[in-house]
């Protein structure tokens, strides 16, 4: 049934998100234009984990390796680190990083993953891809999936027990992660024990009742979504002919995916597909877990990670990865 009910105000963002948002308003507004980028992108590589990050006063282990790319595409860049001393085969995190499809690298915003090494001792992969609207689709996909396929065939080599590998993104890499497990089953490619997406992108035709709702405010509005989604796709954007493999909520069979676990804020543009693809995930009868944070705008728990929904977020998203790596 259509839902034909007038939309209403944005929700109320959470009080203690508030000042995050605010400071995060002065370098990355909630409307961004193409003409931003250059800017934006010295930004997010400005504030890129760096070695002394990454290591966490020698608890952390971390190389960086040059690895094949697609077919007759340069290599990629996978960022591997693992807990210092750790010796046996461990789970791992196949790690997507977001940016809207034209920001970031594979050391952005992974300080939540590096407590996970630090804290599970798992082993953290994380990827590097080529950005659009210099490449667009599929070149960030294959890199991610290449990537994928390369750390499952290594895995011995890494120090990963391949059987316990969880595929995880957010915001772009979330809808990449997922485009990944569509494009595994489809290729019968390797199989992830699970899809960890936060906030994830997964719609191009940004026409939801919170994308619309959410227009100029929060973070990440209709804007930039446009913006980010035409880097990507150009004149299709929105068409009817976008495959599944670059906008994941346009897939028709949602079965034999890996078991899902997403969350999203109320207060973002993406909560509306969010819940719907969690939902067209039971209805394929595939396993799946949602977690709408009231009063999140969108990455709130990156820009605030001391706030009492960031960090009830952070420990669900640990029990999911506990439970689903048998840690």
């Amino acid at each position: 049934m259509t839902d034909t009910s007038p939309i209403g105000p944005p929700p109320p963002f959470d009080s203690e998100l508030v000042p995050a948002l605010a400071s995060l308003a002065r370098v990355m507004p909630p409307a961004i234009h193409p003409e931003m980028l250059p800017a934006l992108r010295d930004f997010m590589e400005s504030s890129a984990a760096s070695d002394d990050d990454i290591r966490r006063g020698g608890a952390v282990e971390f190389e960086e390796l040059r690895v094949p790319g697609p077919a007759g595409a340069p290599d990629i860049s996978l960022l591997v680190c693992r807990r210092a001393g750790s010796t046996e085969p461990r789970p791992a995190v196949y790690f997507t990083h977001g940016g809207g499809m034209v920001l970031g690298n594979n050391r952005s915003l992974i300080g939540e993953m590096v407590d996970w090494v630090e804290q599970l001792g798992i082993v953290l992969v994380s990827v590097e891809y080529r950005l659009a609207p210099e490449h667009p689709f599929p070149a960030g996909l294959e890199d991610v999936y290449a990537g994928f396929r390369w750390t499952m065939t290594h895995a011995e080599d890494l120090g990963i027990d391949p059987e316990r590998v969880v595929v995880s993104g957010p915001s772009a890499g979330g809808g990449l992660t997922a485009a990944v497990t569509l494009l595994a089953r489809d290729l019968n490619g390797p199989v992830a024990a699970g899809q960890l997406l936060v906030c994830p992108m997964l719609d191009d035709r940004n026409d939801s009742a919170s994308a619309l709702q959410m227009a100029g405010v929060g973070a990440w509005d209709r804007t930039s979504n446009e913006m980010g989604w035409t880097a990507l796709l150009g004149e299709r954007r929105g068409g009817p002919d976008v495959p599944a493999h670059a906008a994941p909520a346009r897939a028709e069979d949602l079965s034999g995916l890996p078991p899902l676990f997403v969350d999203v804020g109320s207060a973002e543009t993406f909560r509306d597909e969010v819940v719907t693809y969690a939902a067209r995930f039971w209805r394929a009868g595939s396993v799946a877990e949602l977690h709408v944070w009231p009063g999140g705008f969108h990455g709130f728990d990156a820009l605030a990670p001391d706030a009492d929904v960031s960090k009830r977020a952070r420990a669900t998203r640990v029990d999911w990865l506990r439970r689903t790596l048998r840690l």
